[in-house]
């Protein structure tokens, strides 16, 4: 039951029954009041710890910003340059989220924290000094009544009159006063409860406009977040094959150092003891240096070198051999010694200490000094012989394997990742290089040999080239566009340098290629994106004369160029490339020139983007309203962001997947999950891979396309008049008639500008231009 009400008429009645519905009022007020109090001492504290979060939240944000991480090599991957641009976006997010922070904390200042101190100081405190003299008047009423009533009878009737007066003057005070208190308790009773709910709704909304804005973020984030995802496995992906090379390396040059010696400019290099003769009675003393030998020029050079510090102690000492001779035991009383003889020092020889007797017989066959023992300094660089050849076997294996694999398993889940038993391998491998029996062995059909086991020999055979298809002395050269440059020059650049191989190298990696392109289109199923196909036949397509860490750092960037070549096969194997190579354009991450306007004024945009191409792919889904074709070529997840310039930032509508954005369906997470068990979820993203839409629904992979009214033709321009766009990079207005818009803005109505490299559209109700190269059409 709540308070019951006072009553104006209790006032002059005054009962006891009055007197205690007074109190329970004033019991709850002071109730309202302690609440109110501990209230705003938790508002306080949350003030506090809000800021301190901030601050907590603005150092680690800091951390991050400032932090960069090294690569090896002399280039990264587009995946690798996005993974270390990602602290700094990390920190600009949570920058971001800080400011919508700070803002919540001087809302809850205003909103509940000062509005809760005036109610209770000016409404509550005014209480209680209305109860402050209602106490004392109701004190001094009954007291002056208990005086007036104790007076005798036998006084003066005057005096008796005045008395009465003024014990009625004060009964009268008294009844206002207490008329006025019970109207002032009634009163707060009632604004109490807005009083103090207000506020708090204030706060409340404040605080959801700070969820909510923490939501707008998290949604702009979830487009990086995909995109750099798949930058994250595409590396992690690189990342495992790296290791196992590396390490077999490691074992290799473990059992045998010196068949695995780097090939360099110098004949013979390592450390050595060198002899400092001092004055007498000292002696001498024996001195570690890195010494180098070049037997062309017979140049020999010394550093004095300090294992303590870990560097260098003196400076390079270089002269011109003339002899070497090897020291006896008898002649010294060190082992593994031998004599160096300056042109610049005749008759001085220099004593040198090898570490070993294998050492100091390396030493001595690289100096040509007395007792060499001959080693062929060659052999590490001996070509791996093997029986497969480019010839009309050769040809007839992979073309029987191939059509194999397409007939019967072009759908099997890991194609090309699964591998067969070796010991079945090497037999089915040995079937085909036999002229005898190659012709016999019928591959479609036979039940014999599994899928993996004809994928397996087929990758076995590629390997077992006497050098790789696309040839050692192309390497580089194919090494160097994949890392750096556009989309475009890189395929320009791998376009021109497939046609320098040898003709037989060129036909068979088209027909090799033209066939991996055709596995990629059924990624839906056998889950070999581009990406994956990348991976595995890299270091299969693709490998370096000499065994290297250097060399298997670029196991990445032969990925790419083999990515390079499946997505754009027609392209570069059906058409001739330019007749000079094309040099690669570094890639910028910060956006191009907006295009000149006539009437805009003297002055410089900041740089903007090179236009991303037009790709998207259909995930073939519930919500997908338009079936996939069965001929059109396939994009991979993972090679997506290895060839675009920066990640993009759109808003496609379920089930859209462009070369910049990610859209996985739970539903397709649960199943691959449930049916890989041992895979972690984020392995999910290196297996997907989507048909693609075309409307050419032709065989030829997806092309680069910058869309210019100058170039365009008649009906390229009908086909993109009035259509929708996408914003892919930021842009903030330099004129009126521009338009300012985010990442992912829809514009509506979008055509083509008389101003070259600019198109008209509608945001938000408004109409204006937007750069040409900042927007995708949908």
């Amino acid at each position: 039951m709540g308070l019951q009400p006072l009553e104006f008429s209790d006032c002059y009645l005054d009962s006891p029954w009055f007197r205690e519905r007074v109190r329970a009022h004033e019991a709850e007020l002071d109730k309202t009041n302690k609440f109110i109090k501990e209230l705003l001492k938790d508002g306080k504290n949350l003030i506090a710890a809000t800021k301190n979060l901030s601050a907590a939240q603005r150092k680690f944000a800091h951390s991050l910003r400032d932090f960069k991480f090294e690569f090896i090599g002399d280039a990264e991957t587009d995946d690798e340059r996005y993974i270390d641009a990602s602290l700094h976006e990390f920190s600009n997010f949570l920058k971001n989220l800080e400011e919508q922070r700070e803002i919540l904390a001087l809302s809850v200042t205003e909103t509940l924290i000062k509005p809760l101190e005036r109610f209770r100081k000016e409404q509550l405190g005014a209480v209680k000094e209305e109860k402050k003299k209602f106490d004392k008047e109701t004190e001094k009423n009954y007291s002056l009544l208990e005086k007036h009533l104790n007076l005798s009878a036998k006084k003066k009737e005057l005096q008796l009159q005045e008395a009465d007066s003024q014990v009625e003057q004060n009964r009268k005070h008294f009844y206002e006063l207490s008329l006025e208190y019970v109207c002032k308790l009634q009163e707060i009773q009632e604004r109490k409860k807005f009083e103090c709910v207000e506020p708090v709704l204030s706060f409340f909304q404040g605080l959801f406009t700070f969820y909510h804005q923490g939501y707008e973020l998290a949604k702009d984030f979830n487009h990086y977040k995909m995109a750099l995802q798949i930058n994250i496995q595409n590396t992690r992906n690189r990342f495992e094959g790296t290791r196992s090379e590396v390490e077999e390396l490691m074992n290799k040059i473990r059992r045998n150092p010196q068949e695995h010696k780097r090939v360099n400019h110098f004949t013979m290099e390592g450390y050595l003891y060198v002899q400092e003769k001092r004055p007498a009675p000292f002696g001498s003393s024996w001195v570690k240096h890195y010494c180098t030998y070049r037997k062309e020029t017979k140049k020999f050079t010394m550093i004095p070198f300090e294992h303590r510090s870990g560097g260098k102690v003196g400076d390079e000492e270089l002269f011109i051999l003339t002899y070497c001779t090897k020291r006896n035991i008898d002649t010294i009383d060190r082992r593994f010694c031998f004599d160096l003889e300056a042109s610049d020092r005749p008759g001085i020889p220099v004593t040198m200490q090898a570490f070993s007797e294998e050492d100091r017989k390396l030493w001595m066959e690289a100096l040509d000094g007395k007792e060499a023992l001959f080693i062929n300094s060659n052999r590490a660089n001996a070509k791996r012989e093997g029986s497969a050849q480019l010839d009309k076997i050769g040809f007839t294996i992979i073309k029987k394997c191939i059509t194999a694999v397409e007939t019967r398993g072009i759908n099997d889940q890991g194609l090309y990742r699964v591998v067969g038993v070796s010991s079945k391998v090497q037999r089915l491998l040995n079937l085909l290089m036999d002229a005898k029996t190659c012709n016999e062995i019928d591959l479609e059909n036979s039940v014999d040999w599994e899928v993996k086991t004809i994928t397996s020999a087929m990758k076995q055979y590629l390997r077992s080239l006497p050098e790789p298809l696309m040839t050692y002395e192309l390497h580089g050269e194919f090494i160097v566009p994949a890392k750096s440059g556009s989309p475009e020059s890189r395929v320009n650049a791998v376009h021109f340098l497939v046609h320098k191989l040898p003709e037989k190298n060129k036909e068979m990696l088209d027909i090799l290629v033209k066939h991996l392109a055709n596995v990629s289109k059924h990624a839906k199923k056998n889950l070999m994106t581009v990406a994956n196909l990348g991976v595995v036949f890299g270091p299969t397509l693709m490998r370096p004369q000499e065994e290297t860490v250097a060399a298997i750092m670029d196991l990445k960037f032969q990925n790419i160029v083999v990515e390079i070549l499946i997505e754009n096969h027609e392209k570069i194997f059906k058409t001739l490339p330019d007749a000079t190579f094309p040099e690669p354009i570094s890639m910028s991450v910060s956006p191009p020139h907006a295009p000149p306007r006539q009437s805009r004024r003297q002055g410089q945009r900041n740089k903007r983007p090179l236009a991303v191409y037009n790709l998207c792919l259909e995930l073939d889904d519930a919500d997908s309203h338009s079936s996939p074709k069965e001929d059109t070529p396939t994009g991979s997840m993972d090679s997506l962001s290895s060839q675009s310039p920066t990640p993009a930032f759109s808003s496609s509508p379920p089930g859209l997947l462009d070369r910049n954005h990610l859209i996985m369906e739970s539903g397709d997470l649960a199943d691959w999950t449930s049916n890989h068990p041992g895979q972690s979820r984020s392995s999910m993203v290196s297996w997907m891979n989507t048909p693609s839409t075309n409307t050419a629904a032709t065989n030829t992979a997806p092309s680069f396309s910058f869309l210019n009214p100058a170039t365009a033709s008649d009906r390229a321009m009908e086909s993109v008049v009035y259509r929708k766009a996408r914003a892919v990079y930021p842009c903030e207005a330099e004129h009126s008639s521009e338009l300012s818009f985010q990442i992912g803005a829809i514009f509506e109505d979008v055509q083509f500008s008389r101003e070259p490299g600019w198109l008209e559209g509608t945001l938000n109700g408004k109409r204006g231009l937007i750069p040409q190269n900042y927007v995708q059409f949908l």
